[in-house]
């Protein structure tokens, strides 16, 4: 009796310490964590380029228009609740640093259905995309959502965080300064 007590204590612990991952990141597998500055092999690369059609924003996400600017790239789904705590934040640093810097979102839902409702749900009103082939992910290989990545005026990849935590904004926002001084 003791032991199975012992035993659903533990489950229990577990699962409270799962939860608390998913709420960082999201990826299909479960969880994540956050890493800010990045540990992505893009940082000092090329930004990837892309081109795909604005499904709310704007008339379409590319990389290239935005030379001179920084690029915020942030890879999402609809299901992904830090993807939605992270949002708003963005926007706000959207309007913060509205002269330097641009917000690009990257859908990686399996449909395009709810991007619409996201966007207003969150008062996004930075420019989303949706990723329907998968090319663009394939290039930037986000392991979890929200993955994004800060692109300088150059185009090259200098930052990169997984997950979101409340608190992120602050080291994002330190990132950009850095970048558009």
């Amino acid at each position: 009796m003791d032991r199975r007590l012992s035993l659903r204590r533990v489950v229990n612990g577990l699962v409270v310490v799962l939860a608390g991952a998913s709420l960082v990141a999201c990826d299909k597998g479960g969880g994540g964590a956050s890493s800010p500055g990045g540990s992505s092999p893009l940082i000092g690369s090329p930004a990837p380029t892309f081109d795909l059609p604005a499904v709310s924003g704007g008339s379409n996400a590319d990389l290239s228009s935005h030379q001179g600017k920084v690029v915020l790239v942030d890879f999402w789904a609809t299901w992904c609740g830090p993807c939605k705590a992270s949002f708003p934040k963005y926007q706000a640093l959207s309007k913060k640093f509205s002269d330097d810097l641009v917000v690009i979102g990257i859908s990686e839902d399996d449909d395009s259905d709810g991007i619409k409702d996201f966007a207003k749900e969150t008062g996004a009103t930075f420019t989303l995309a949706w990723d329907q082939k998968k090319s663009v992910a394939s290039e930037y290989h986000p392991e979890s959502m929200p993955t994004s990545y800060l692109v300088d005026k150059n185009g090259l990849v200098r930052f990169s965080h997984e997950g979101f935590r409340e608190g992120d904004e602050k080291d994002i926002e330190a990132e950009i300064k850095s970048l558009a001084e």
